[in-house]
C-alpha cells in the first residue's frame, strides 16, 4: 500500500461535519462545530456538491473505532502483548493481531503501529466503490440527458435555440436569460421510465439516483453543467433544514416587537414610531417614518454612495445603493436627532437588513430600536398605510434617486397636512414637543350626564370610566353621545386633553332602552380622547 503522506482527516470527522449540514449550518459553521479549518469544510461541502460522499450511518461495534486504535497504539508502545490488548478492549485477540498486521505504518522499513496511519488504510481498504447505474446503462443515460437537456421544439418538431448561455458553475443568473432546454425534474423522469418501459427492468432509476450522479462528479455519469437545467438552477444541492434558517440574524430576543413598552399599543402617547423603505429601480430607496399617535410622517433621504454605477457590483461588496446598514444608520439618526428626546421612544422597522446596525444606532439617539414579527406588516399598520399613500408620489417601478431631499421634504409636508380620515375632514394633529397637547381633536364621543344632587358630571366609555369630580376618582356608567353633541359641546382646551362642555340638551343612548332626552345643567370638565 502507497504511504499516505501527510494523513487527512478521519472519515468519523466527515460524518459528523455532514451531519451538521444536514442540521442545517452553513459550511464555515459546521467546520467549526467539528474542530476543522473553514476551508477544508468549504472544500468538502464543494466537491461533494452539497451531498456527502461518505455513509453517516454510525459504525457498528464489529469495527475498531479510532479511539480504540490509539489505545492499541500506546498499549504497543508499552510492550503489551497481543492477548493483554484484546482484554483490556474486549476484543478478540485474532482482532488486534490482525489489524496490528494489516494497518501498521511501514515507511520506516518496519512495522510501527500509528493510530492515525491505521485510520487511513482502514478507511482505504473499507471503500467499495460501486460502478453507478447510469455509467453502465448507456441507453439509460441517454434518456435520462434527453429529458434534462433536450432542445425546445415547435409543435413541428423544429428545434428552437433558445438564448445562448455559458455555465460557470455558480447558481442560475439573477434575472438573466437562461438555458432552454426540456427540463423535466428527476421525479418525472423516474416515473415516466415505468409508463415507457413496463416490461424493460434495466430502464428503472431513482429520482436521488439522478440527483447524486448530477451533484457529485466522483460518479461520472452526467456533466455537473446539466444542474442549469433544473428548476432550481443550484449548483450545489442544499439541505432541506437550510432553507429554515433565519435570513434576520441581525434580530435577537430583546428587540422583538414583543418586548416593546405597552404604552405603544394604544397610541396614547406620542413618540412611539413606524419606519420602513420604499424601494425603486436601480437599487434606490426612500426612508419613512411614521409616529403612532399622530400620524406625523418623515421621509429619510437616502442619496448614493460615492462610486455607485461606477465601481462594477461584487457579492458581499460595499453596499453603493445608499441603504446599506451603515447608511441608513447614519441618514436615519440625522432624521430622527431633530426631534426633541420626548419623541424619541421607540421604533419599530420590519425585518430588513438595512436595519442591521440598530445597536450603534440605539447608542448614538437613545431611541429603541424593536422589530416586527416575520410576515406579520399588520403589526405595523400605519407605516404601511402611509407608504400606500406615499407611492402616490413615488410610484413603484422608478428611480426614487432623482428626487432632493428638499423635494422629498415637501411631499412629507405635503402629507402631513391633508385632512384626516379618522378626524372627520379636519387637518391631523400636530406634533409638538409637548407631548400632553393635542390640537383639532374633538370632544370624544363619550356620554356626559349628571352624577347626583352634587350636580358633578360622569364620564365613560365601554373601556376606561372616569370622574371627573376634584377628588377624581373613576365612576361606572354605560352610554356614549354622537359626535355631532360632542363638537357642538367642545370649546377650549383647559389642561392636558380638557375640554370645557358647556350646558346642553344632548341625546344620551343606552345599548338596551330607547333614546331619550336628559337635560344636563351646570358645567364641567370631560377628559379628551
Amino acid at each position: 500500500m502507497k504511504s499516505p503522506g501527510h494523513p487527512g482527516w478521519r472519515r468519523e470527522v466527515e460524518r459528523e461535519f455532514w451531519r451538521e449540514i444536514r442540521k442545517g449550518l452553513l459550511p464555515r459553521e459546521a467546520a467549526e462545530a467539528v474542530g476543522v479549518s473553514q476551508p477544508m469544510g468549504s472544500r468538502w461541502f464543494r466537491h461533494g456538491g452539497g451531498m456527502p460522499a461518505v455513509d453517516l450511518a454510525p459504525l457498528s461495534g464489529r469495527y475498531l473505532s479510532f479511539a480504540e486504535r490509539e489505545e492499541i497504539a500506546i498499549l504497543t508502545a508499552k510492550g503489551a502483548g497481543v492477548r493483554e490488548i484484546a482484554r483490556q478492549l474486549r476484543r478478540a485477540p485474532s482482532t488486534i493481531c490482525r489489524e496490528l498486521r494489516r494497518n501498521a505504518a511501514t515507511r520506516g522499513g518496519k512495522l510501527d503501529y500509528r493510530a492515525s496511519v491505521a485510520q487511513w488504510k482502514a478507511d482505504l481498504i473499507a471503500r467499495r466503490p460501486k460502478t453507478a447505474k447510469l455509467v453502465e446503462n448507456e441507453r439509460l443515460r441517454e434518456y435520462v440527458q434527453e429529458r434534462l437537456a433536450g432542445q425546445v421544439r415547435r409543435p413541428d418538431g423544429t428545434p428552437v435555440p433558445g438564448p445562448t448561455v455559458v455555465w460557470k458553475g455558480l447558481n442560475k443568473p439573477h434575472r438573466r436569460a437562461r438555458r432552454w432546454a426540456q427540463g423535466w425534474s428527476p421525479e418525472q423522469i423516474a416515473h415516466r421510465l415505468r409508463v415507457e418501459f413496463p416490461d424493460d427492468e434495466s430502464m428503472r432509476i431513482s429520482h436521488e439516483a439522478i440527483y447524486q450522479s448530477l451533484y457529485v462528479q466522483s460518479r461520472g455519469a452526467l456533466k455537473r453543467e446539466l444542474v442549469a437545467c433544473l428548476r432550481t438552477g443550484r449548483a450545489l444541492r442544499l439541505p432541506r433544514q437550510r432553507s429554515r434558517r433565519q435570513a434576520w440574524a441581525h434580530v435577537t430576543p430583546e428587540v422583538l416587537i414583543s418586548e416593546r413598552p405597552a404604552e405603544a399599543e394604544d397610541r396614547a402617547v406620542p413618540g412611539h414610531w413606524e419606519g420602513d423603505l420604499l424601494i425603486g429601480l436601480e437599487r434606490s430607496a426612500i426612508g419613512t417614518l411614521v409616529e403612532r399617535s399622530t400620524r406625523f410622517t418623515m421621509l429619510v433621504h437616502l442619496p448614493r454612495e460615492e462610486g455607485f454605477g461606477v465601481i462594477a457590483p461584487a457579492k458581499n461588496g460595499p453596499p453603493l445603493g445608499g441603504y446599506g446598514a451603515m447608511a441608513m444608520k447614519n441618514a436615519l439618526a440625522a432624521t430622527i436627532t431633530t426631534l426633541p428626546e420626548q419623541l424619541r421612544r421607540s421604533l419599530t422597522w420590519d425585518r430588513g437588513k438595512e436595519m442591521s446596525a440598530h445597536a450603534k444606532f440605539r447608542v448614538e439617539t437613545g431611541l429603541p430600536v424593536y422589530f416586527a414579527d416575520p410576515h406579520s406588516p399588520w403589526q405595523r399598520g400605519t407605516n404601511e398605510n402611509t407608504n400606500g399613500l406615499l407611492r402616490q408620489y413615488f410610484p413603484k417601478g422608478t428611480n426614487l434617486s432623482r428626487w432632493s431631499a428638499e423635494e422629498i421634504e415637501a411631499v412629507a409636508h405635503t402629507l402631513n397636512n391633508r385632512p384626516a380620515r379618522r378626524s372627520d375632514g379636519r387637518h391631523p394633529p400636530k406634533l409638538s414637543t409637548n407631548i400632553y397637547t393635542r390640537y383639532n381633536r374633538f370632544v370624544l364621543r363619550r356620554f356626559v350626564e349628571p352624577g347626583g344632587r352634587s350636580g358633578r358630571f360622569r364620564i365613560g366609555t365601554r373601556r376606561r370610566r372616569r370622574d371627573t369630580s376634584s377628588r377624581g376618582r373613576p365612576h361606572t356608567a354605560g352610554c356614549s353621545a354622537s359626535p355631532a353633541d360632542d363638537r357642538a359641546s367642545r370649546t377650549s382646551v383647559r389642561g392636558p386633553g380638557l375640554h370645557r362642555v358647556k350646558p346642553s340638551c344632548r341625546l344620551v343612548r343606552n345599548s338596551r332602552r330607547r333614546p331619550r332626552r336628559r337635560r344636563i345643567t351646570g358645567g364641567g370638565f370631560c377628559a379628551g380622547r
